[in-house]
Parts: C-alpha cells; sequence; structure tokens
C-alpha cells in the first residue's frame, strides 16, 4: 500500500521515515519529494508498505504524531489524476504564447 506523508520538516530523511514506518512492519519504498532546482524537501513524501494490515496500522499509528518538530499528516496516497503536471500532455504546452509564427510579438508588421 501506498502511504502520503505531508508536514514533513524539511529536515527528516527518507532514513527517518523508513525507521518511523518499520515500527509497524516492512518498509518496501521510501520517496521524500524535493524540489527539482533547489533540491529541498517539498514538505511531503510517501511510503510504500507490503502488506496492507501494516500500512493501516502505520497510518492510525502516526496520524498527527510528531517527527522533527512537525505533526505529520499520514494517509493512504489517492492515484495520480492524469492531464495536469507540468503544462504538457493533452492541451498544455509552451507557456510562451509565441506561436508558429517564426517571429517576434510585435515585430515586423505595425498593426494598424
Amino acid at each position: 500500500m501506498n502511504i502520503y506523508v505531508g508536514n514533513l520538516s524539511r529536515e527528516v530523511t527518507e532514513e527517518d521515515l523508513r525507521q518511523a514506518f518499520e515500527a509497524f512492519g516492512e518498509v518496501t519504498s521510501v520517496k521524500v519529494i524535493k524540489d527539482r532546482y533547489s533540491g529541498e524537501s517539498r514538505g511531503f513524501g510517501f511510503v510504500e508498505m507490503a502488506d496492507k494490515a501494516d500500512a493501516e496500522s502505520a497510518i492510525t499509528g502516526l496520524k498527527e504524531k510528531e517527527l522533527k518538530g512537525r505533526t505529520l499528516n499520514v494517509n493512504e496516497a489517492r492515484p495520480r489524476s492524469g492531464g495536469h503536471r507540468s503544462g504538457r500532455g493533452p492541451g498544455g504546452g509552451s507557456r510562451s504564447g509565441g506561436g508558429h509564427s517564426g517571429g517576434h510579438r510585435g515585430g515586423g508588421r505595425p498593426s494598424w
């Protein structure tokens, strides 16, 4: 089962999360989500546990518990919804607004 863990302190590492969740059962993966540019934690992550009953116990046991000064928000992770990631995919694309004219906006002929 995949578990969402929110309200993480910037200091929480993947190993910190692994240790907290291993108290409830086998952890198969841990991922703290980081900003792609700064490399800093974005304040949430995901923990995958092998056994659903262990995962449910971990959710109950860790919800609203403190880890490195922050109260955790722990829930079963929801599947990603499609089509809304980083402006790409159907209907997405460039944010430049330039179109396919091959020139610059405002350059060339006057608009009167």
